[in-house]
């Protein structure tokens, strides 16, 4: 139904109907222009599939995986060390200089024709509004946990959105896992709970935006992998549609989390290099998260 309506639109263009219209004589010349609009069309449709498949080949399972846990724990010392040591205390502001830099990468790579298109998907805006939306919680409410708690709570409480991506998986799509694996989850769960309350820099609001920020992470792998992998979307496609959105909502969040004076702080050298740096580890975290999801 998707292709059947891009086809009458192809054909209710003004040059299309013009070429339709033509005498016989110009049969030839009109051969040819259909040609051409019937090839148009076809690299339209597969573009984003052969993209898909391209992205696949060029990144397995293991590099993706790889990739994004060498990521991972780089940013995560990174921004502690640009909450904590550079004094930069502006959790949900940082995690909007992250989405803002990488919207600037991917337009660029946009204006170089590199950036995959969007595939012809059954995705509703619906969809990509709410990954957009859950997306700006999940980073902003990140930052903000690893800002008030230690490396290492803040640790536990990134091993425990797993389990609450198998609990949500099974709520919704009614997806079972193993015997071996549901214990194996719950010696987890338990190792998280003690390690919670022995950490020694615990506090109630860290416990707090660590709990809030569990959920909508966990939702957001679900969606993203589920975007990706039955609709045909790319990772950096996928991420250009949605990071508009997740950079609205990251602004409405910053005078509720974030202290005032972010203009008043020291825009130095230094410091804004090691902000820029952890930027461009959030755009490869997050490019890395979504090869290893899909």
């Amino acid at each position: 139904m998707l292709y059947s309506r891009e086809i009458l639109n192809f054909l209710g263009r003004k040059d299309v109907r013009k070429i339709l219209k033509r005498k016989d004589s110009d049969a030839g010349e009109r051969g040819k222009a259909l040609e051409e609009l019937r090839s148009s069309l076809f690299s339209r449709f597969r573009f984003s599939e052969s993209a898909k498949r391209q992205e696949k080949r060029s990144c397995g399972p293991v590099l993706a995986l790889t990739f994004n846990f060498l990521v991972a724990v780089g940013i995560i010392f990174m921004n502690k060390w640009v909450l904590q040591g550079v004094g930069f205390h502006f959790p949900i502001c940082l995690s909007f200089i992250h989405y803002l830099l990488s919207w600037a990468l991917m337009a660029i790579l946009k204006a170089f024709s590199v950036l995959p298109g969007s595939p012809p998907s059954k995705s509703t805006r619906l969809s990509l509004f709410t990954l957009g939306f859950v997306m700006s919680l999940s980073t902003g409410l990140a930052n903000v946990s690893l800002k008030y708690n230690s490396v290492g709570f803040y640790q536990m409480a990134k091993i425990a959105v797993t389990p609450s991506i198998v609990l949500a998986e099974f709520i919704w799509f009614k997806k079972r896992v193993s015997f071996s694996k549901v214990v194996a989850l719950a010696v987890v769960s338990i190792g998280v709970a003690v390690a919670t309350v022995t950490d020694l820099q615990f506090s109630l609001f860290g416990a707090c935006v660590a709990l809030a920020w569990i959920i909508p992470s966990a939702v957001n792998k679900i969606l993203w992998s589920t975007l990706q992998q039955r609709e045909n979307w790319t990772a950096l496609a996928l991420m250009w549609k949605t990071t508009p959105i997740t950079l609205f909502f990251l602004a409405t969040l910053i005078p509720f989390f974030d202290p005032p004076g972010v203009f008043s702080y020291d825009w130095n050298f230094r410091n804004t290099a090691l902000i820029l740096l952890s930027a461009v580890l959030g755009f490869l975290l997050q490019w890395s998260g979504a090869l290893a999801l899909g």
